[in-house]
């Protein structure tokens, strides 16, 4: 197994790794490191072209200590999709179940989601990456997590229709397609304004549906 230069020499737990990081810097603050560095990464170039070396030179560690902890490339980014997914999920399913007026729905959905992302835009992109090929265990994941959202935002917009009379399944289908494209373009200018914050966007935002509501 490869170690990292400068790492600790105290006995490795039982799944054979360090308990500690380089430069005397505790493991899990070291892969905190990492995970943000690999989040920035995977989801500015995705997991088919994201650079294990460029993640390294960011946090200032070798390749090698990336294998250590995480296995591999595919171990990693993993480890990137494991962490922002279910935070996502978490957030939108509280901003559903939020005791308020469900035409005020759409909005805290969207500060939901800023909020988690104020810190890693590029992790939407790592949930929502287009170079997972079809057939491997990653896009499984991926996949797997983009239903759960997906079936979030199918019962949001049937809810949201039947509010208004409509109960048409069709128009709740477009409806949330609508929904979910709207919200990725959304992130994504968000991505590339990096100066505005997640209070920012969800003011923004506010605005924006005002305006399309009339």
């Amino acid at each position: 197994m490869n170690t990292a230069r400068g790492s600790s020499s105290a006995t490795p737990p039982a799944n054979g790794l360090p308990s500690a990081g380089t430069k005397g810097m505790p493991r899990a603050r070291r892969e905190e490191q990492i995970l943000a560095a690999a989040m920035d990464e995977f989801g500015r170039h995705g997991h088919a072209s994201a650079s294990m070396a460029a993640i390294a030179g960011r946090v200032g560690v070798t390749k090698p200590m990336l294998y250590t902890y995480f296995g591999s490339k595919d171990g990693l980014y993993l480890a990137c999709l494991e962490r922002v997914a279910p935070l996502l999920v978490t957030a939108i399913e509280e901003a559903m179940t939020y005791e308020g007026p469900a035409a005020k729905t759409p909005h805290r959905v969207l500060s939901a989601v800023f909020g988690v992302l104020e810190e890693q835009r590029g992790a939407w992109f790592v949930l929502y990456d287009r170079t997972l090929r079809p057939g491997t265990d990653l896009h499984a994941a991926a996949q797997r997590h983009r239903r759960t959202i997906d079936d979030l935002a199918a019962a949001g917009t049937a809810d949201l229709l039947r509010g208004h009379g409509n109960e048409d399944p069709l128009d709740a289908d477009a409806l949330k397609h609508v929904w979910t494209g709207t919200v990725g373009a959304l992130v994504g200018w968000w991505t590339s304004h990096p100066d505005r914050s997640a209070q920012d966007m969800a003011a923004r935002c506010a605005r924006l549906l005002t305006a399309i509501r009339g």
